[in-house]
């Protein structure tokens, strides 16, 4: 049994996080109930951080918010000291609504709106990372009609493939981010931004995936961006102040998966760096990382109630919960896989098979197979772990479920800093529907 940051079990056999038993956090707040370890979250940033500083090298580690987006989350970040990745106007707004510094906010996206870049200079953030062509000519426009200016990266496709799940693969040629580093693109793109008089071309960014173990991948795309910076230097005379190389460092969900500490992912990315820049003979640019599940995924559990039980004679014992698919749909979009305890006997033999069955209407909805735990009973309290990215974020009101409360626990204190949504709250924007009568 693998237990994550400050997770231990305590006197009474019970799981506890953060310094605070699992079922207290179950009976005050309710179940399915997202519970995250603060500690852990500020161990990863300062892991992460500590490695730029010990090299003494000039970086901005950018917390990407579309793990978890919250006002709570979010002034966390910002008490750790990092930069904030946003992808849409909605984190935008939410990292506005938590007192962010506008100036350390990056702003992705590949179809960002007309909308959600005033929105992105209204508030005189940092810098917006462009993706394509169209939104080189709606920014240089806005900024020509608004009197301001705006630094930029470009998004490129390296043209290098993580091993990872095809859906959260980012970085090979075909993919809908970016401009593309082989095929002239890309240069077409810092031509046209070079011509502009309100966009400054600050680098260039790449994201070759997410939930990587190995460091090959940043490695190679160091190198093609050097040697293609080394290109543009003569051809346009430019010279790269930032290299954003992205995040994507994995995390361990299950015992198969083996992901490096920060320290090391961030040590070869610096390595890679100064080994290209003084081949080429540059200065070292200013090193940019966007580390989002890497930083919350194994701080969050999410806390269900055992419920319904069927058993599949000489197949399958199903025992169902109290959530599913609604609060966590990775097992259903990517085939996630997620290890589980019973929180209240964690002290005893998880030696009976199971499989945990959300509560959807779709059959689909399955969080763990087959999985070890003691014989479940009716209303046991089950933890899965790692479910701190990607769960709230892609949380869902399928079949009306209301999503669940987020907790942060630390140093023995729970904080409710998303209160559970309500009946009330799912038909909160229904207008009725009467024939006749104009809305």
């Amino acid at each position: 049994m693998f237990l994550h940051g400050t997770s231990r079990q305590n006197k009474l056999g019970h799981l506890e996080i953060g310094g605070v038993d699992a079922l207290y956090l179950a009976e005050h707040y309710g179940t399915p109930l997202y519970v995250y370890d603060v500690a852990l979250i500020r161990e990863r940033a300062k892991s992460f951080k500590q490695a730029f500083i010990d090299a003494d090298l000039k970086a901005q580690v950018a917390y990407a918010s579309k793990a978890f987006s919250s006002v709570a989350m979010i002034q966390l970040a910002e008490q750790e000291g990092l930069s904030l990745d946003v992808v849409s106007g909605g984190e935008l707004f939410t990292a506005v609504a938590a007192g962010f510094p506008a100036d350390r906010i990056h702003f992705h996206g590949n179809n960002k709106s007309k909308e959600e870049l005033k929105m992105a200079l209204d508030h005189q953030i940092g810098c917006i990372v462009v993706d394509n062509f169209y939104e080189i000519s709606l920014l240089a426009e806005l900024c020509r009609k608004s009197g301001r200016t705006m630094d930029v990266l470009l998004r490129i496709t390296p043209g290098v493939e993580a091993h990872t799940h095809d859906y959260i693969t980012t970085g090979q040629e075909d993919s809908k981010f970016g401009f593309d580093l082989h095929n002239g693109q890309i240069e077409k793109a810092i031509e046209q931004v070079l011509q502009s008089d309100h966009i400054r071309l600050l680098g260039v960014h790449c994201h070759i995936g997410s939930q990587i173990f190995d460091t090959a991948g940043f490695v190679l795309a160091a190198e093609k961006i050097f040697a293609k910076l080394n290109e543009w230097r003569e051809s346009f005379g430019f010279v790269s102040e930032v290299l954003n190389l992205g995040g994507g460092f994995g995390i361990r969900y299950t015992e198969e998966d083996e992901p490096l500490h920060p320290a090391v992912y961030v040590e070869k990315i610096i390595e890679a760096v100064k080994e290209n820049a003084a081949l080429h003979a540059f200065d070292i640019p200013e090193i940019w990382i966007e580390p989002g599940r890497s930083l919350v995924g194994d701080a969050g559990t999410t806390l269900y109630t055992i419920g319904s039980q069927k058993e599949v004679p000489g197949t399958r014992k199903y025992a169902a919960v109290d959530g599913g698919m609604s609060d966590n749909i990775r097992p259903a979009l990517y085939q996630a896989k997620y290890e589980a305890v019973s929180a209240n006997r964690i002290g005893e033999h998880h030696d009976k098979t199971v499989s945990i069955a959300g509560k959807c209407c779709e059959s689909g909805d399955m969080l763990i197979w087959d999985i070890d735990l003691p014989e479940v009973k009716e209303g046991d309290l089950l933890a899965v772990f790692c479910t701190g990215a990607y769960g709230y974020s892609m949380a869902n009101n399928y079949n009306r479920i209301p999503r669940p409360a987020v907790v942060f626990v630390e140093d023995g204190e729970a904080h409710l800093v998303i209160r559970r949504e309500t009946y009330e709250d799912i038909v909160k924007l229904d207008l009725p529907f009467k024939t006749g009568v104009k809305q």
